[in-house]
């Protein structure tokens, strides 16, 4: 039977939106890919908040963001190959508060890290250990959103890569844009790497962006708007760097009138289906996508069996979606229907503020 690694961000510290049990650090749990079944086999203990995971496309390398009240930084460590465990390697200052999210771009040679309370976006070289050198990028979002509450400066809260790693692209939820950097990996001199300003996409007013994925075929882009309940379909062209808005859907049910906070969304592998995280509605929607058109369709919406569910991630097979309930401290395991997209009920096991699954 086939064993997969999944590793699991958490929040290791009591913080204002983490009113559960904290957690010891970054966990990783076995998964085995025919049964959906997953077992703890570890943990790497002292790591501060790792509330979000990237790995180096080597799979030598984790990295963390480090999301602390006041220390904030990313971190590096090296995966042992035989067991998965993670040896650290070093620590560098996130140049911003509340940094909330990292990635490696496709050649490796570079972290991207955004601050959501700093409302900037950071690059640091990668070395050749694996380790982080100091920053070579430091980009500030400017500007203010319509909510006073959570829009009254710039919030970046997510940097993604293009599939052709041409382009990176930062969900601001302050500034309800997608900011599209062109991604300078030369920079005129060695590990000095470049996030250039291209392009800005507009959500409609008081969406919050808060994470996005890209379609298979490369021409789609789908971004979930924490505040606003919402995801917005984009149409995207790889040769200009620019975003085209299709439409904008709700995450809830029909008649739901409580909080509204979305979290994370996904395109299945096989491009047939979205799947997106509603916090406090506690559900993970479903919709279809049309792949002339990139629109979508709603299929349904699924109980997560546990409260405030962040990241959630789908399989490499494309058989399972996993969620990571925060304030209930459990991971949830659904069995996708290929046909319908549809989520069936698998079982659940105990982690302590799990707030990011990687494979």
């Amino acid at each position: 039977m086939s064993t997969l690694r999944l590793y699991v961000g958490t929040y290791t510290q009591k913080m204002g939106h983490v009113p559960g049990q904290p957690a010891e650090g970054i966990y990783l749990y076995h998964f085995e890919a025919e049964s959906g079944a997953l077992a703890r086999v570890g943990v790497t203990p002292g790591v501060d908040n790792p509330s979000y995971l990237a790995f180096h496309p080597t799979r030598r390398f984790l990295y963390t963001s480090n999301e602390t009240p006041r220390n904030d930084g990313v971190s590096a460590f090296a995966i042992n190959a035989a067991d998965g465990s993670l040896s650290p390697l070093n620590r560098q200052p996130a140049h911003g508060s509340a940094a909330c999210f990292v990635s490696v771009d496709q050649s490796g040679r570079y972290l991207l890290c955004a601050n959501y309370g700093g409302g900037n976006v950071v690059m640091y070289p990668i070395q050749e250990d694996g380790s982080l050198g100091e920053v070579c990028a430091n980009i500030p979002h400017t500007g203010y959103g319509p909510d006073p509450a959570r829009q009254a400066m710039s919030h970046a809260h997510s940097i993604f890569l293009s599939p052709d790693n041409r382009f990176a692209m930062s969900c601001d939820l302050g500034l309800d844009k997608v900011i599209v950097y062109r991604l300078d990996l030369e920079g005129g001199a060695e590990h000095s790497g470049k996030l250039i300003p291209h392009s800005t996409a507009l959500l409609p007013e008081g969406a919050g962006p808060r994470h996005l994925d890209f379609h298979p075929n490369g021409r789609f882009v789908y971004v979930i708007g924490e505040l606003g309940g919402s995801l917005t379909a984009f149409a995207w062209d790889a040769a200009a760097g620019q975003l085209s808005a299709l439409e904008t859907l709700s995450t809830l049910p029909e008649g739901y009138s409580g909080r509204q906070a979305c979290a994370d969304v996904h395109v299945h592998p096989s491009g047939r289906f979205l799947y997106g995280s509603n916090r406090f509605q506690d559900s993970i929607v479903i919709y279809r996508i049309d792949p002339e058109s990139g629109r979508l369709s709603l299929v349904g919406h699924e109980p997560v069996r546990g409260k405030t569910p962040r990241n959630f991630a789908i399989d490499p097979s494309g058989q399972f979606l996993l969620a990571a309930n925060q304030d209930s401290g459990n991971i949830v395991t659904f069995r996708i229907d290929p046909q319908t997209g549809g989520l069936s009920y698998l079982g659940s096991v105990e982690c302590a503020a799990p707030v990011c699954l990687k494979f």
